[in-house]
């Protein structure tokens, strides 16, 4: 069976490339017995979803803002 810190990687994994189907199953099977585990999922699902959201709302949007930090690094290259 497989460690939490397997489950982990994999599903993290999985939201990126499709797993064989032996993985999903153990992965499922884990899930289904391990308390911890299907919190990490939800909290991948919510972080994966909050950064598609993020990435819509900035592809939809006419301004940018930069930092100080930022402006400082651009006006010194620019100088160069």
């Amino acid at each position: 069976m497989l460690s939490c810190k397997d489950v982990s990687r994999l599903l993290s994994l999985s939201m990126d490339q499709s797993l064989p189907l032996r993985k999903r199953v153990e992965i499922r099977l884990h899930i289904w017995f391990c308390k911890a585990c299907p919190n990490i999922e939800k909290q991948l699902l919510f972080l994966r979803q909050a950064a598609r959201k993020l990435d819509e709302e900035m592809l939809h949007s006419d301004r940018v803002e930069l930092g100080a930090e930022a402006r400082e690094r651009i006006r010194k290259a620019v100088r160069q």
